[in-house]
């Protein structure tokens, strides 16, 4: 089973994928509940969406599995990301609603969960350094976009619906100054979206991880699904999707032409 897909990149920017996968190993789907293995809590349709020519120089990394399996933005020690709030762990053993995503009796153990961290999640992450580990060798710096989406209103983890955009750079110490003020800007021109920055979401393990590594700058990005897809029949919807992705692909452009002249960029 190939666990992600990767595209080697010849520019300082990377865009990781880690919640779009939907394979489920066989004796993994045999523990599950109907929920479970109904993933819903996916992150649909992001290789639709990220799909335009800017991109074809970045570097790429996309996960295959489900993030039932295991839960790539979450940290191997399994820390809380956002202490007093509800949130799942590296290995989920309920959804986003709450429901048990595996059958009684049959949730995952310590040293289940320990096989699935060194078989799953170590490979994503090891292939995920290396790449960004060579764009700063490179250029001398590199720009990570940690790409995501979720259901419009998720009661478990937030009141009320959630904004179309929602930015993380955990309160500014996962990328420089200036890519602050790239997403400061390009939100101010948001006119048909709603946004907000380092609001009920301010980065996963990938961003705060990686962001805080030198010479990378890592940057979330969390959409609501209700800008692009059908939530009840989880289809991707023409229109909404039309409308959505060029103003995805400014940002990427917005964020590519700050690579380029950025003041450390090398080579």
């Amino acid at each position: 089973m190939k666990l992600f897909r990767f595209q080697k990149g010849y520019s300082p920017f990377m865009i990781s994928n880690p919640h779009s996968g939907v394979l489920i190993p066989p004796e993994i789907a045999s523990e599950m509940t109907a929920a479970g293995l109904s993933r819903c809590d996916t992150d649909w349709h992001l290789s639709r969406l990220y799909d335009f020519p800017c991109v074809e120089s970045a570097a790429m990394i996309s996960a295959n599995l489900s993030r039932y399996v295991i839960d790539l933005n979450r940290s191997p020690k399994d820390e809380s990301l956002y202490p007093g709030k509800a949130t799942t762990g590296i290995v989920p053993k309920i959804t986003f609603n709450a429901d048990p995503i595996y059958k009684a009796g049959r949730e995952p153990d310590e040293a289940e969960i320990a096989k699935r961290i060194e078989h799953y999640w170590q490979p994503y992450h090891a292939q995920l350094r290396a790449e960004l580990n060579r764009l700063v060798e490179q250029f001398g710096f590199a720009v990570l976009l940690d790409t995501h989406s979720i259901a419009s209103e998720v009661p478990m983890l937030f009141e009320g619906q959630l904004p179309d955009f929602n930015f993380g750079t955990n309160h500014g110490q996962s990328c420089g100054a200036m890519f602050q003020e790239l997403i400061e800007e390009f939100t101010s021109e948001l006119d048909e979206y709603s946004h907000v920055i380092n609001g009920r979401f301010v980065g996963g393990h990938i961003t705060r991880h990686y962001g805080s590594l030198p010479n990378v700058h890592a940057i979330q990005l969390e959409l609501n699904q209700s800008t692009y897809m059908d939530e009840e029949t989880l289809k991707w919807e023409m229109e909404k999707g039309q409308e959505l992705s060029p103003v995805i692909e400014s940002f990427v452009y917005k964020l590519l032409k700050a690579a380029e002249s950025h003041p450390s960029r090398r080579g």
